[in-house]
């Protein structure tokens, strides 16, 4: 049985595809060619229903909006434009018979070059004719054709800025001059085999000149314009018509407004050249409205890495244009490099995002909580059956307003950073400051200072919170396009149906009711545009203009269409605007909606330029995704083929790249609120990406940003990885330091750590780079498991390379690394730390009981703690001895490891450092509990097993040494006589003990005591500190196992079956089992006997023995064994005190003449 669509939608409605990943990335993640443009996509042929007489209009549209798309082709072909010369290569002397052919290799490679710098002359030339002829067309008195309309003012606009463009193009990039200075040496010399090369000459020196021309494309426009027929009406009307868009912000997106001020000053200067009626410009335009435009923007971007300054264009224009030339309060205006100080200050505040950084938060803030607003109101509404209407027209209105505020936020936004980049490309840094890495060099590339040096941390902050202002609005709007679609719809039509049904029928019945010609328009305009079948108060409009209604039933009411105009019907109507407000003259002195002779009532000429300003708005809102796409496009940040041209490499570092520089300050600084936006620059790689892609059209910039890609990020993993493991740290070592210690110092505070915040960065698993998609979770669970290994080894090595005091500062740091996993392993799913630590000391075979650290301790022991240290009665402490024979151990100089492989922060690893420090000079009872926790259960009998087998290779090495110290000693030694005193007894005994010439024996010996002392006294400590560690353990596990102390001080049972634990268990197990609802009762059985078999288990370990007793055992049957050699047994059964030569003798011995020589 088929399943009903609804029910299908409704069950499929139900589920979630949402994970717990956050946005932090903007809305430019995927490669994607999806650029719409606000023109008619079936070029206005539409128009001719409308019967507007509109042919002419409409064809020159279609013709200029196709050469605006070919010199945008043109314009990205100079941009792009690298010198071939630099590549060709160099002919060695011994090759010098093969020039010819090196001379045509060479002029096929230019001539494809130089080839498509024809054809941008030729285009050039053409599009000037044609730009020229459209003028001209429309600048005829009599008016033979409509038009021009305001969709053909902004055409011309674009076309004459794509040119402005390619003359300043051609005049910045010097490698084209220089390759075609080649490329015409090489045809000089492949050229005179050739016939009929005159065609080809000539070509070559048109070429010649067009690109050793200054302005040559705007010269040959002038020339164009003025041919037959003067253009001053038109020009002045674009002049008219950029200074009233300016001066009232009716460009709604930033770059109409930044094609508006790069036209300007050209229209200005072309306008004022004419021989006839220069003067009459400034009538119509009063020149101060002039002055405060370019004042107030003295650089206007024009590419990446190119701007446009209005005083720089109108000086240099000057010279070419006489009757310009005479403006002086117009060539007076200051260049980027010529502003007073005094003035620079204010450019500045106005330039640096720094300085509005205050109000674009609070634009922000308070945008995002209305935007979300307006949304939950309109998923209310589409959740609601049955609303009001007019309910429903307030909120989609107020998201329709909402959406404008947006697209004006994000255009102003962006238009600050393109404007702040283009202020410093034109102030670029004087004095760059010298790093330590640079103190040789002596000169830096231009890019560094217009870029690298040229931010301050402050200004970096700005750019990229702002840039995340920018993405996360983009991206909040973009996500809820299908939401707000029909309601910008339903909106767009409300306005219009309400303008031409109720507005314009007001006009036709009071002010336009005996003017024919202008009621005609009028009601041209409701007739291509009203939607009648949407009106619910009026049947037929013309049986309703007959008759006289009351004001009640005048208004009229609309049902809800998401029906949009067309770009046909706007266009349409802004002409016819345009022509009621005019009355068809050009010159109409007071600009468009100026009220100067136009009959027209203040209140009507209002309500007729609010929605003439209005339609041009409609059109971009009806474009949603690509409006959207262009506002928050900031891939301009990262291009920079002029300072590579003009710096002679082939591509910058990474250091100087403007992305780069942004998510190396949030890794540098650590700042809490950014940490999130780390990934936000990646989005101007994407936005880069696609512009090479789509918009320049060339492959190798794509290869050059894919590469800083790779590296780029590979980096940010690595700095991650190493900020995360190093705040981590800090935190764990701030932990695990002794709280006295801290509140005793009076600057304690150092040693606490600011929070921060990275759980956002660990649930990326999706991160969209150039198209591809990035686990970074994964990345850096990877890195992370490499830097724990990595400590671990550091910390190993570093201990291997000094000796047993040092234990209690591993101990120290392996419990810092270890509180370091724990902290990030609730976050990433970490390997597991013992096995970490295991792996690094080489112990994972379940056969091995020997490991790194236990081989170390035990070559440090018979290297170093055995042969240089004495006990201290005193402290009960062994310290490396001051005299005698030092047994030097071979010792590799420790590497110096990161940062972050001590404490975390410097404060911190100084002050554990210190603590450390306390423990260095000794080793005593906190060394060795250090020892056994670090060795653990496993290898602590190894290491116990082998001392006691050195106390026997000791003593067995001995026996021969004891022979030959008792061949020396005397036959016979009698009691001393007391009449000498102790000095004389001294003597006696100094001349009876012969053993100078055994002085190396006696030394060994003494040496191979003291080391059996000491591991006997360090097997004692190790006894101490493992009754401690059991006794712990016992009073941990004793209630569980039911042990209560006895009358007699001996532990006893209180419980004779079981134990407290044992029982607790079972009678769950006994609970569990017996209910009918348990799944699975034989894991609780299970469960039941693993207690039974730990609970035998800890009763077996509280019967320990004794280290200590064991060693002492051990020593004694080793020195039974050569006892009979050190201790004959008298032959009468007494001892014989005068000839004996007992051990006790030796060591006697041994004892008087230390004690001498100390």
């Amino acid at each position: 049985m088929a399943i009903p669509v609804e029910e299908a939608i409704a069950a499929l409605s139900t589920f979630s595809l949402e994970d717990e990943q956050p946005d932090v990335q903007g809305l430019a993640v995927l490669l994607s060619s999806e650029r719409y443009a606000t023109n008619s996509p079936i070029e206005y042929s539409d128009v001719a229903a409308y019967r507007l007489s509109l042919g002419e209009d409409t064809k020159a549209i279609n013709q200029l909006n196709s050469l605006i798309q070919e010199g945008k082709e043109m314009a990205s072909l100079l941009y792009t434009y690298r010198s071939c010369v630099k590549a060709l290569p160099q002919l060695p002397d011994s090759m010098k018979h093969s020039q010819a052919d090196l001379y045509l290799e060479t002029y096929q490679v230019l001539d494809l070059e130089m080839s498509r710098l024809r054809e941008i002359q030729r285009w050039q030339a053409s599009a000037a004719s044609k730009l020229a002829a459209d003028m001209q067309r429309f600048s005829r008195p009599e008016r033979l054709v409509n038009g021009p309309t305001i969709t053909h003012f902004w055409s011309m606009l674009k076309l004459l800025d794509v040119l402005l463009q390619l003359d300043h193009l051609k005049n910045a990039k010097a490698s084209i001059p220089n390759d075609f200075s080649w490329y015409k040496r090489t045809f000089t010399q492949v050229s005179s085999q050739w016939q009929d090369t005159d065609t080809m000459r000539e070509e070559l020196d048109d070429l010649q000149i067009f690109l050793s021309t200054r302005w040559a494309i705007l010269l040959n426009l002038h020339s164009e314009m003025f041919r037959t027929n003067t253009v001053e009406d038109i020009l002045q009307v674009l002049i008219v018509f950029c200074v009233e868009s300016l001066e009232l912000d009716f460009a709604l997106l930033f770059p109409e407004r930044h094609t508006l001020l790069r036209v300007l000053p050209v229209l200005v200067v072309l306008a004022t050249s004419s021989e006839k009626e220069s003067e009459s410009l400034y009538k119509r335009v009063k020149i101060n409205r002039l002055l405060n435009i370019f004042k107030n923007d003295p650089v206007i971007p024009a590419f990446p890495d190119l701007h446009l300054s209005p005083a720089a264009i109108l000086k240099e224009l000057s010279s070419y244009f006489q009757n310009f030339s005479s403006q002086t309060r117009l060539l007076s205006l200051p260049a980027p490099h010529e502003i007073p100080p005094r003035e620079l200050q204010d450019y500045q505040r106005h330039y640096l995002i720094l300085n509005h950084m205050g109000t674009i938060r609070a634009e922000h803030d308070d945008f995002s909580i209305r935007f979300a607003s307006a949304m939950n109101q309109m998923i209310m509404l589409k959740s609601s059956d049955g609303v009001d209407n007019d309910w429903s027209r307030d909120i989609k209105g107020n998201m329709y307003d909402i959406v404008i505020e947006g697209f004006q936020l994000l255009s102003r936004w962006t238009g600050r950073i393109w404007e702040q980049c283009a202020w410093k490309f034109s102030r670029p840094c004087k004095e760059p400051p010298i790093s330590d890495s640079q103190q040789n060099a002596t000169t830096f590339f231009d890019y560094e200072k217009v870029v690298r040096w040229n931010y301050t941390a402050e200004e970096r902050r700005a750019l990229l919170e702002l840039i995340g202002y920018i993405k996360s609005i983009g991206l909040m709007m973009q996500h809820c396009d299908t939401l707000v679609s029909e309601a910008l719809w339903e909106t767009i039509h409300m306005e219009v149906q309400d303008f031409v049904q109720d507005k314009l029928d007001t006009m036709l019945r009071t002010t336009f009711r005996k003017k024919k010609d202008l009621s005609r328009i009028l009601s041209d305009m409701r007739t291509l545009s009203a939607d009648w079948m949407a009106n619910t108060s009026k049947a037929d409009p013309e049986q309703h203009s007959l008759h006289q209604e009351t004001e009640e039933m005048r208004q009229n009411t609309f049902y809800p269409r998401p029906v949009a105009p067309t770009a046909a019907q706007i266009h349409c109507l802004q002409f016819l605007i345009c022509e009621l407000v005019s009355g068809g003259n050009m010159r109409k002195p007071g600009g468009l909606f100026g009220n100067s002779g136009s009959g027209i009532p203040v209140e009507d000429l209002k309500q007729l330029e609010t929605f003439f300003y209005k339609l041009s708005f409609f059109l971009h809102i009806l474009d949603y995704t690509a409006t959207i796409g262009t506002l928050t496009d900031l891939g301009f940040l990262w291009f920079r083929e002029f300072y590579l041209e003009s710096s002679r490499v082939i591509q910058f570092p990474i250091e100087c790249s403007l992305p780069w520089m942004l998510v190396d300050h949030v890794i540098e600084s650590q700042d809490a609120g950014l940490l999130e936006s780390i990934l936000i620059p990646f989005d101007l790689y994407n936005d880069s990406a696609q512009h090479a892609l789509t918009c320049l059209k060339q492959r190798f910039l794509y290869d050059e940003i894919e590469a800083e890609v790779d590296l780029c990020f590979d980096l940010l993993a690595q700095k991650l990885n190493e900020i995360i493991f190093t705040y981590y740290k800090s935190c764990a070592a701030s932990t695990l330091l002794d709280s006295t210690f801290t509140y005793a110092c009076d600057d304690g505070e150092k040693y606490f750590v600011k929070p921060l915040r990275f759980d956002a960065i660990f649930k990326l698993r999706r991160v969209m780079v150039l198209g591809r998609t990035i686990d970074l979770r994964s990345l850096i669970t990877q890195r992370m498991n490499k830097i724990f290994r990595g400590n671990i080894d550091f910390l190993l090595e570093r201990f291997e390379n000094g000796d047993l005091c040092g234990v209690v500062e591993l101990q120290q740091l392996l419990d810092i690394l270890e509180l370091t996993h724990q902290s990030i392993s609730k976050f990433l799913e970490l390997d597991s730390y013992s096995l970490m630590l295991s792996e690094m000391q080489e112990n994972l075979s379940l056969v091995s009981y020997s490991s790194r650290f236990s081989s170390q301790i035990w070559s440090e022991m018979q290297t170093d703690f055995l042969p240089n240290f004495i006990l201290c009665n005193t402290t009960q402490r062994f310290v490396r001895s001051i005299k005698g024979t030092h047994h030097s151990s071979q010792r590799s100089s420790a590497s110096s490891g990161k940062p972050y492989f001590y404490c975390g922060s410097h404060d911190l690893t100084m002050a554990y450092q210190g603590l450390a420090g306390l423990y260095r000079d000794f080793f005593g009872v906190p060394h060795m509990f250090a020892v056994v926790k670090l060795l653990g259960s496993r290898s602590l009998p190894a290491i116990i097993r082998a001392l006691l087998d050195h106390i026997s290779s000791k003593i067995t090495g001995m026996v021969p040494k004891i022979t030959a110290l008792q061949e020396a000693l005397p036959k016979s030694i009698g009691l001393l006589s007391f009449d000498g005193g102790i000095a004389g007894c001294q003597k006696i005994i100094h001349e009876i003990l012969t053993w100078e010439a055994k002085s190396e024996v006696k030394t060994e010996v003494l040496h191979d005591l003291k080391e059996i002392g000491s591991a006997l006294y360090w097997m004692s400590i190790l006894d101490i500190v493992l009754r401690q560690i059991d006794t712990t353990q016992f009073m941990q596990s004793a209630p569980w196992l039911g042990l209560v102390p006895g009358n007699d001080g001996q532990v006893k049972h209180a419980y004779s079956d079981s134990t407290p634990f044992t029982t607790l268990l079972s009678a769950a197990t006994n609970a569990v089992t017996s209910s009918p609802a348990c799944p699975n009762p034989s894991t609780f059985l299970v469960m039941s006997k693993q207690a039974e078999a730990a609970s035998l288990l800890y009763k077996s370990n509280l019967n320990s023995g004794s280290v200590l007793e064991y060693a002492l055992a051990f020593t004694s049957a080793a020195l039974d064994r050569h006892y009979s050699k050190w201790s004959a047994t008298p032959k009468t059964g007494f001892i014989d005190i005068t000839t004996s030569k007992d051990f006790y003798r030796i060591f006697s011995g041994l004892q008087y003449l230390l004690r001498r020589e100390h």
